[in-house]
């Protein structure tokens, strides 16, 4: 039966692999024996089918692997705590963040939902909370701002009135759009395995631009703080715009929303700190947020504050599930570079934050399953209207410190969301959007302590600082898509730029051990009578070639440019004398045939002493610097040490071949150490190896060189000495 179930090319693969082992034996196998190692070949083929297939799917769905291990007795409480706890955290910063996004605070609650379900069955962060986050928010407002202004939607006839039902059913259609070209990306590039793209995002880097995009979160919100009817702006220095056009309508603040917002603010910061401070004492933080929430609109709503003092409101928040609709595609051109900015930096702060709790908890998570988890997150969310989403610091630390496990708490958290959707949404329509705003600035309270980095990085690394400092500058006056992008370009221009100033060293032996250190640095490495080995920490192409080479030469503490030019011109000295002595002989020989016999014998011992005086002047034997009357160099070897060369390109092999050629023309023999096995491919394929420079000039390691070179001098001095002898 078995044998019946099988497709006809594994039988036929079986099959062959029988007649292979039947080879191997030197003798015919039973014909039953043929069957049974078909069958047995078929059943490992299968198995390894099914086993690859099972770990495909493990990876693409992490929520089958771990849920049927899960321990319920251990982990589910403290995932019901956590999720609760996010869940509620999460009702205030999705309603106060979707007003960073540009859209209407019901969908702050969407996104704090689907996306966040669908994450707990691609994730394999046991620990992050996804959802709304504010420099994601800040990233998208920018875009919806600037592409559906409020200028498009004035009512025609009065100035002062926007159509808002229009601007924002406009705003909702490009965010879906941006959501859904952030999910895309992220999808095609975990497919692809491009999750290391986050590597070109360092760490002072995110921390800079976060660190601005927090200044721009706080100055957007101002306005609503005060009270003010500001205009959005999102070309360069709008910051500065902002804050100029802030200043000059700060007499207009209105009194009663102003009061409303210094209020939240102290209740918010105050507890934060009581929650801070008492962290480990505490079985949950205090749900500040919930309760300001709460009181506020409690008040809003028996005080009326919108029309008793002109308090602005969130209005009308439906109830219920929006129906999935297709985003619009026309807006895909013109958001296509945000989207991909978006993507990156959601991915980049999701990542750091997941790879930091991994490594407290000890268990790994997939980079490139976590763009798919994020990349189908978002797909999803941008059917039902939501904005892009990544992972929040604040609500992670909440779900890890309360007994969060695995995205169980995710699961739950999302529930409490769907909860409010279906039924309290409506509740909170007299909810101030001053109080909203306040509870955005006072969750970025964390992210403020990041100037902290400026003092930390000045004493570890001047570098990382420059990067901080130019990411934070240029995210400050560029705003934040142009910003990102002058900050990754200019990151990837010092790690040239370090490439082209590496730390080139002379090393030298440890007591005569197989150690080899820097002889200027480290006082037991002595340097070898006679050898010169150069080290070199970064890869040699086309931006610190000449450089390597003029280092290189200076560390040897002689011109040797200048040494090979002498030693041009006394070969060309010589050339000069050896023509003398040649036309001597043609003129002697002119004589000899023309002249007569007297008169060649009167000029005879004249010419021939003076032919013999001109050529005991010039040297005889080959061509040295010795011979040549130049002082020969205290060393005759160099070993070029490549273990940190990583890669080297044509521009830099034809530079090393320089460098051989020079450097024999002054009497010194080159090799190289320490090469790896792919800079050795890359010379092979560069044509570097030729009858003059030979592989026998490669040694594996620094003391091979060493133990070659000086074996060979004590062989040829052993040579002389019996020469010398005879």
């Amino acid at each position: 039966m078995e044998s019946k179930e099988l497709k006809f090319r594994d039988v036929r693969y079986c099959v062959e692999r029988a007649v292979l082992h039947e080879q191997e034996l030197g003798k015919s196998l039973p014909e039953s024996n043929i069957v049974r190692s078909v069958i047995g070949a078929a059943k490992r083929k299968v198995r390894c089918s099914r086993s690859a297939a099972k770990a495909l799917l493990f990876q693409f769905f992490p929520i089958i692997h771990w849920l049927p291990h899960y321990p319920v007795k251990e982990w589910l409480l403290g995932d019901i705590v956590s999720g609760i706890s996010v869940g509620i955290l999460q009702l205030p910063q999705g309603l106060a963040y979707a007003l960073l996004a540009g859209v209407p605070p019901v969908f702050g609650l969407y996104s704090s939902f689907f996306p966040v379900f669908v994450y707990s069955f691609f994730g394999t962060s046991r620990h992050v909370s996804v959802g709304s986050f504010a420099v994601v928010s800040i990233m998208i407002g920018s875009v919806t701002e600037s592409l559906v202004p409020n200028d498009n939607f004035i009512l025609p006839g009065n100035e002062t009135i926007i159509d808002t039902v229009a601007r924002d059913k406009a705003r909702v259609e490009l965010v879906s759009s941006i959501t859904l070209l952030v999910g895309l990306f992220q999808l095609i590039l975990g497919l692809v395995q491009f999750g290391f793209v986050v590597t070109y995002l360092s760490e002072p880097l995110v921390r800079g631009y976060t660190t601005a995009a927090t200044i721009h979160v706080t100055v957007s919100q101002l306005k609503h703080i005060l009270g003010l009817p500001l205009s959005e702006r999102s070309q360069p220095l709008s910051l500065i715009y902002s804050l100029i056009s802030l200043l000059r309508r700060i007499h207009k603040t209105n009194i009663g929303t102003l009061v409303v917002s210094l209020i939240a603010l102290v209740f918010l910061f105050a507890i934060k700190e009581v929650n801070q401070r008492f962290n480990s004492k505490l079985c949950m933080p205090i749900p500040i947020e919930l309760v300001v929430l709460i009181i506020s609109t409690a008040i809003s709503y028996g005080v009326n504050l919108h029309r008793n003092y002109g308090v602005g409101i969130v209005g009308d928040i439906p109830t219920g599930l929006v129906a999935p609709t297709v985003p619009n595609a026309e807006f895909f051109a013109s958001v296509a570079g945000n989207a991909f900015a978006i993507a990156v930096v959601g991915y980049a702060i999701t990542m750091s934050l997941a790879k930091m709790f991994a490594m407290k908890h000890g268990y790994k998570v997939d980079s490139n399953q976590e763009l798919i988890a994020l990349g189908i997150s978002n797909l999803t969310g941008s059917f039902f209207q939501c904005f892009a989403v990544t992972t929040s610091m604040s609500r992670s630390l909440v779900q890890e410190s309360t007994g969060g496990n695995t995205q169980i708490a995710g699961s739950i958290s999302a529930i409490i969301i769907l909860v409010i959707i279906l039924k309290a949404g409506e509740l909170f329509t007299c909810l101030p959007r001053a109080i909203l705003s306040s509870i955005v600035i006072a969750n970025l309270k964390g992210m403020y302590k990041q100037f902290m980095d400026i003092p930390l990085l000045w004493r570890t690394s001047k570098m990382d600082l420059l990067i901080w400092f130019v990411t934070f500058l240029s995210t400050i006056c560029l705003n934040l898509d142009i910003g990102l992008a002058v900050a990754v370009v200019f990151g990837l221009f010092t790690v040239t730029f370090r490439t082209q100033l590496p730390h080139y060293s002379i090393l030298g032996q440890i007591a005569e051990s197989e150690i080899y250190r820097d002889a200027e640095q480290n006082t037991l490495a002595k340097e070898i009578p006679g050898v010169k080995i150069f080290q070199s920490c970064s890869p040699i192409y086309f931006a610190n070639a000449e450089l390597y080479k003029k280092s290189l030469k200076m560390k040897m503490g002689v011109d040797v440019d200048k040494l090979i030019e002498k030693k041009k011109k006394a070969i060309k000295r010589r050339r000069k004398g050896l023509q003398k002595v040649i036309n001597m002989a043609k003129i002697i020989l002119a004589k000899t045939q023309k002249g007569s016999g007297l008169e060649f014998l009167t000029n005879k011992d004249g010419v021939i002493g003076s032919l013999r005086t001109l050529s005991e002047s010039i040297p005889q034997g080959p061509v040295t610097l010795q011979s040549l009357g130049l002082e020969k160099l205290d060393f005759h070897s160099l070993i070029l040490d490549f273990s940190a060369v990583t890669f080297i390109d044509t521009v830099g092999t034809k530079i090393l071949k320089n460098i051989f050629k020079e450097f024999r023309e002054v009497e010194v023999d080159v090799y190289i150490a320490n090469c790896p096995s792919s800079v050795l491919r890359q010379l092979e394929n560069s044509n570097f190896f030729s009858e003059n420079i030979t592989q026998a000039s490669i040694f594996a390691s620094i003391h091979d060189a060493v133990s070659y070179i000086v074996n060979g001098q004590n062989s040829e001095s052993s040579s002389l000495s019996e020469i010398t002898a005879i």
